[in-house]
This record gives C-alpha cells, structure tokens and sequence, in this order.
C-alpha cells in the first residue's frame, strides 16, 4: 500500500511538471484535431494545419493566454489521471508481481511478470482512470476549442450575411457596417464553470462521459506504453546486473530516453483513436452542415473517413509526437526522483517512529 500511495504523489507530480512544460503544444493539437475541413481544401488544409501557422493565429487573436486556455482544469485533471492511475498501478504490479513468485516457487516461469500481464496491469489501472476522469477531460477539451468554435460560428454568420447580400440587394454601406461588426467581436470568457454548464445542456449528465468509448479502447496507449517502458527498463537493469553494477545507478537520463522511446511507439500506433476522442468532446460544429456533427463514435469515424478522408485521422500528430515523447519523458524522470525522495522520507519516518517505541 505504502510503494503504490508513493508511486502515485510521484506520477501525479511529475505528471504536472510536464504538463505546464508543455501544454501550449496539447492546445495546438487538440485544435488541429478537431478541425473539419473538406477533402477538396486539402493544399489549403495543410498550410492551417502546421503547427507553426497555428501558434501564430493563437498568437495574433487571442495572446499568449490562448495557449493555455483550460490549464487550470487540466492540471487539477492531470494530477487527478495519474495519481490514480499510477496508484493502482502499483497494486495490481505487486499483485503481479506476487503472483509470478508463487508461480516461480511451483516451478512455472522464472519469477518475472511477462508482457501480457504488464498489459493486463496497465489495461485495469488506465480503465479505472478513464471512468473516473473523463469528465474533466471533456472540459479541458471544450476549453481548449471554444475560440475555434466561436470563429467557425462568426464564419457561418458571415458566410450568411453575404449570402443575405447576394439574394435582397443590401447596399454596401449597410452591408460593410454588418461585417465590421461581425469582425470586431472578442471571444467570450469561457471558464470551467461556463463549459460545464454548455455540456449539460447540451447532452446532460452523459455528455461529461463523450468519447468514452475511444477512451476506454485507448487504454492500450498507456499499456503499449508502460509495456516497453518495463521490458525496457528489465532488460537495462539485467544488462547492468550482468556488468556487475548496480542496477539503481540507472541515471534520470537513461529514464528519460525510455519513457521517449515507450511513448513514441504507443502514441504512433493509437493517435487515430485520440482524434476521434477530441472530435466527440468538442464542440460539435455550429452551421447547417450535418457533416460536421456527430452523434457517437461510430459516425465520427464514418463521417470523418467520407467527408475528410483518412488523413484526418493523422491530423496533428506530429505536434502530439513531439508533445507527448517530451512530456512523457520528463514524467519519467521526475516521477522516479520523487518516488526516490518519498519514499526516503517514508523510511525515515518509520525509522523515526520505531526509535519512539
């Protein structure tokens, strides 16, 4: 109990650090996913989807604070996320961990836990985070979007306006003093509160659970994840204890390129289930066309597949390797020096405690 309750203040601070460190880049690809933009646009599409033209728009329009739009909710969500998820990830490795030395003992296997069970581990540990955070996630990704929503609003109205022109003759005084309006609008302040309240009435009580589903099979991200990270790790560890070193001489630097490396593979090979996720939570698209809306995860990906075409599922995911590898990484190695560091003042308290008795 003791080991998993350190695990956890040490994933959930680590797991702060690195996202202050580097959600600006989590805003920009929360927006590059949830853009919907037509196959026909896609030269177009692709000089709006760089991250470098987003930071500027972000920039440009709403200041530096449009990068950090929902970090507040974001980081009580991550400490939250990763708190219990390392918490009970450490139960269920020491139960794995137990299980495979009774085994050992009866003669089966050699002691360690293989890598289906390390998936098994990090399956049940990410499905207990899931239900339990994923509200807050939907808020964080409203808040993120809610300026991009408002544009594509201001557009449509635009789009409208122009249309209205066209069709009844407005002068072109009435109708420049129209558009200047239009174009003169700020975005609104949107807090936690405001989303949570949009999501409400929007779909109720369910709506804090939207994109459950491609959260849930998205477990596998974390378990390919932890997966190499623990094989990694055995294996470095092994390979030291066979040079005669001690396998805790293993520096934060080496943590580091581990969890970069574990992080790459799973985020390379789950990111289309990441869009699909960020597109269910955000606002759904304001305007007429249907195609942009979706009621559930299964026409989200028909939509997307015949109105964007399969790019649109790799939509952003070269800022989310870049953002996710870093962010993953400096959790690593902080994570594991605060395990170190709690885990210290644990020991000296017990030995305190003792010399009391």
């Amino acid at each position: 109990m003791a080991s998993a309750l350190v695990n956890g203040l040490g994933g959930a601070g680590g797991g702060i650090i690195a996202q202050i460190m580097t959600y600006p880049l989590q805003t920009l690809n929360t927006r590059q996913q949830t853009e919907r933009l037509a196959k026909k646009n896609n030269k177009h599409n692709n000089i709006q989807g760089t991250t470098l033209f987003q930071i500027i728009q972000v920039i440009r329009t709403e200041g530096l604070g449009g990068l950090y739009s929902g970090l507040k909710p974001s980081l009580f969500g991550t400490a939250a996320s990763l708190g219990i998820y390392y918490y009970f990830y450490q139960l269920f490795k020491n139960k794995a961990e137990a299980i495979a030395a009774i085994n050992k003992k009866k003669g089966v296997g050699d002691g360690s836990v293989g890598m289906f069970s390390w998936l098994i581990v990090a399956a049940l540990a990410g499905s207990l985070n899931v239900l339990c955070t994923n509200p807050i996630w939907v808020l964080v990704t409203r808040m993120q979007t809610h300026t991009q929503a408002e544009r594509k609003q201001l557009e449509a109205e635009r789009e409208a306006l122009l249309k209205e022109a066209s069709e009844n003759n407005l002068t072109v005084p009435s109708l420049e003093a129209r558009l200047a309006e239009l174009d003169s609008r700020k975005p609104h302040p949107y807090g936690t509160l405001l989303a949570a309240f949009e999501v409400y009435n929007e779909s109720g009580i369910t709506g804090f659970w939207k994109g459950i589903i491609p959260t849930l099979i998205m477990v596998c991200n974390p378990s390919i994840q932890f997966m190499i990270y623990e094989t990694s790790l055995k294996h470095l560890k092994r390979k030291r204890a066979a040079n005669k070193q001690d396998v805790r001489d293993i520096t934060a630097l080496e943590v580091f390129l581990l969890g970069a490396i574990a992080k790459l593979g799973a985020t390379v090979s789950t990111y289309p289930l990441l869009v699909v996720k960020s597109r269910l939570q955000a606002k759904q698209e304001i305007g007429g066309n249907s195609s942009y809306r979706y009621s559930g995860t299964f026409d989200a990906i028909i939509k997307m597949i015949r109105y964007e075409g399969l790019p649109s599922f790799y939509k952003g995911m070269s800022t989310k390797i870049v953002q996710s590898v870093f962010a993953a990484s400096v959790l690593f190695m902080v994570k594991e020096e605060l395990v170190k560091l709690f885990a210290g003042l644990l020991n000296k308290r017990q030995k305190v405690l003792k010399i009391v008795k």
